[in-house]
């Protein structure tokens, strides 16, 4: 028994630096009722040159020029920001994806008192385009 108990604290005193990074592995789902939300700005190529603006100040410093998770601040986190050239992200709806700049994921902040309505979907209009540069 008593070795039985030296094994677990054991097992958990190696494991326990793992812990923190176990937790940040879940994946950032937005819910359901976000794949509703419609994209106003759908298609518009002016939105698009401007969603490229915001995403220059603020996501390129932790998703990198070409939106693949790579940014100079990328290193510093806590967890790796998303690959924006996914088709994992680019299989989301345009909803979910303004959910989640809406209410952000820490070290993501939200941006919903930072951007308007309009901004956002700009920049869901620009993250679209980052598919295409996964080369």
């Amino acid at each position: 028994m008593l070795q039985q108990k030296k094994f677990i604290y054991l097992i958990l005193f190696v494991l326990a630096p793992f812990s923190p990074l176990f937790s940040q592995m879940k994946v950032f789902v937005a819910p359901k009722s976000a794949d509703d939300i419609t994209n106003p700005l759908k298609g518009k190529a002016d939105a698009t040159a401007e969603g490229k603006k915001s995403y220059t100040s603020y996501c390129t410093p932790c998703h990198g020029d070409k939106g693949k998770g790579d940014g100079l601040a990328a290193a510093g986190l806590n967890k790796p920001p998303a690959d924006h050239t996914s088709a994992a992200f680019q299989s989301q709806s345009d909803g979910a994806i303004f959910w989640k700049l809406n209410e952000g994921n820490a070290p993501m902040p939200g941006y919903k008192k930072v951007l308007t309505e309009t901004q956002l979907w700009q920049l869901v209009n620009y993250m679209r385009t980052l598919a295409k540069s996964k080369k």
